[in-house]
């Protein structure tokens, strides 16, 4: 770059930090007029220079910032690697998908195999389970965890069981113990949705370094954000070149964006019914997709990890804040951390005591008309869900909590944009309306 570019650059970029400053700065907190958010994006103005820095390189797919953000995000959750995708829904696809390539032998996943999870969750983590044509076997969970009964998913495994998928619920690790120790006995698969998760810890390791391969999402809503995207995670080199290939097309090749011939035989290959010599770029090993980010998003993906640790450390006061005023409140179901974890949490879940004479949709709507912001337990019950009611499955048990959950159960933000008021006035609003539901907005 000449030195002309260089100083253009730094201007541009200086500019772009003063824009920030201004543009970023947050209004003053008014009860009942301002809003409070179920969850956000925290930006500076280091994350905006972050992402015109890279759009001036105009190289815009993936390059420099992407190679950096997957190898300093993979050292940060403590595994071998990480592919960048561009959603949490694509890596949990690609992260399933995976491990059906033949390329596994034996070990690949074949349609009709099972898969344990639980009903109660968000539907990209089981879709991928249909989508490849595996049967997902559900469930039930604690109330409080939200984790999976460990009894019943010794009670789920059968001859056909080969993997276990499930997710962290709103940042709060699964009980790793007894899925580990049921995937080393019976030879299963562990893939890991740590999308709602990242920074969580479990016997002092961090989430996304447990499982075969485990995800990530960069949606504005969680812990970091890139806009859109997300990652794959691994420990098997053979696993993370199937990764690549799914979410490259399916291809083969394992050329990086912009280069040619790295197994210097590009013509030299024969795969399939293909003549002999057929352009290794152009070989397709598996029925894959396009799944990638660009390098705008991975710039800021660096720029936002940089900050991580200080957003893991805000979510973790706001919900012991919101735990301290609202313990005392008789007739709330309150969250509970997984024995030997320390969450990160993505949100704050209440389920009220199906004895409370509350109805839970008055108090959302109580709680909306304060702006104050909720959400549900994702899809409650999945198999009540209109899109799963015919699907292939196997129920262990029954699904006794998972239902209290889809009627009983929301949950409210504790992301870092939340400030001391915000949280003061949330936890103050629904204490008033637990105690008497007649009150007014």
């Amino acid at each position: 770059m000449t030195d002309f570019l260089a100083k253009d650059r730094a201007e541009i970029l200086r500019l772009v930090h003063s824009y920030g400053e201004k543009s970023l700065a947050t209004a003053e907190f008014v009860p009942g007029e301002s809003v409070v958010p179920v969850s956000g994006k925290v930006l500076d103005p280091g994350d905006l220079a972050a992402l015109v820095d890279a759009s001036l390189d105009g190289w815009l797919t993936a390059g420099r910032f992407h190679e950096q953000f997957q190898r300093e995000l993979a050292k940060y959750v403590g595994s071998r690697g990480a592919l960048m995708v561009n959603s949490g829904s694509s890596a949990n696809l690609v992260a399933l998908s995976a491990l059906t390539s033949p390329k596994l032998g034996k070990k690949a996943l074949r349609p009709g195999d099972e898969v344990l999870t639980v009903a109660m969750g968000f539907p990209t983590t089981i879709n991928p389970i249909i989508q490849n044509g595996l049967k997902p076997v559900m469930v039930d969970v604690n109330l409080g965890t939200y984790d999976a009964i460990a009894d019943r998913l010794r009670e789920a495994v059968g001859p056909k069981t080969r993997a276990i998928m499930m997710a962290h619920a709103l940042g709060n690790p699964f009980d790793l113990d007894t899925v580990q120790e049921l995937c080393k006995e019976h030879g299963m698969w562990l893939i890991e949705d740590s999308c709602d998760a990242l920074g969580s810890e479990y016997r002092g390791k961090r989430t996304g370094s447990f499982g075969d391969t485990a995800t990530a999402s960069f949606y504005p809503a969680h812990h970091i954000t890139t806009g859109e995207g997300g990652a794959v995670f691994f420990k098997s080199p053979l696993v993370a070149r199937q990764i690549e290939s799914f979410r490259d097309w399916g291809r083969d090749c394992y050329c990086e964006t912009g280069c040619d011939n790295t197994c210097l035989k590009r013509f030299e290959w024969q795969l399939g019914e293909l003549p002999e010599g057929y352009d290794h770029k152009y070989i397709y090993s598996h029925i894959g997709y396009n799944l990638k980010a660009t390098d705008m998003q991975a710039a800021l993906g660096l720029s936002q990890l940089k900050k991580l640790d200080g957003f893991v450390a805000a979510r973790k006061k706001n919900f012991n804040f919101l735990y301290a005023k609202l313990s005392g409140v008789s007739g709330l179901i309150m969250p509970q951390a997984t024995e030997h974890s320390d969450p990160s949490w993505f949100g704050f879940p209440i389920t009220l005591d199906p004895a409370l004479e509350v109805d839970r949709e008055e108090l959302m709507r109580f709680l909306d008309a304060r702006k104050i912001g909720t959400r549900l337990m994702f899809a409650g019950n999945i198999l009540r869900q209109p899109a799963y009611n015919n699907i292939e499955t196997r129920v262990v048990g029954d699904l006794t909590n998972t239902d209290i959950v889809m009627r009983r159960t929301f949950w409210v933000g504790v992301y870092p944009g939340l400030t001391e008021p915000m949280l003061d006035y949330m936890a103050h609003s629904i204490t008033e309306f637990v105690n008497d539901p007649k009150v007014k907005p």
